[in-house]
């Protein structure tokens, strides 16, 4: 007969889990942009286009990830520790800032039939990089508060 695990230990390897996953995602969705970004000067041709698009679909994945992923959990009411709460709460408007400026970029670029607007992709690389930054610097105090 398995011996069960106690439910604390549980969760911690969920949360580790859910924190590795994470980590992954933003890795993928780093170097996805340093990919598009790359391609400047922007113009208006398909290659652009696909990499933008699916760029903007992983971008929501992971935000989302974060969002609902990380963030639910903790609001679940399984996190007891009040620091990791804590921290949660502190960061959470900077947070949710961030979610908010990649909807924003989603909109404008992930469908790759609607894509017209090349001259303002640079600058809207250069603000969802200081977003996407900002994001990573918060998502590693949480995740250290929740290791």
């Amino acid at each position: 007969m398995p011996v069960a695990k106690p439910i604390n230990t549980e969760r911690r390897q969920q949360s580790g889990e859910l924190i590795a996953k994470l980590q992954k995602e933003r890795q993928e969705v780093w170097s996805l942009y340093c990919n598009v970004a790359g391609l400047k000067p922007f113009s208006n041709n398909a290659g652009i286009k696909t990499l933008l698009t699916r760029f903007s679909q992983m971008l929501v994945d992971y935000v989302s990830l974060g969002h609902f992923g990380v963030y639910e959990r903790l609001l679940a009411g399984t996190e007891r520790r009040q620091s990791v709460l804590s921290v949660a709460k502190e960061i959470y408007p900077e947070f949710s800032a961030t979610t908010d400026a990649v909807i924003s970029f989603n909109d404008k670029y992930d469908n790759f039939e609607k894509i017209d607007v090349f001259e303002e992709l640079e600058q809207d690389l250069s603000a969802l990089g200081e977003s996407l930054a900002k994001r990573i610097d918060l998502e590693d105090k949480l995740c250290e508060a929740m290791t």
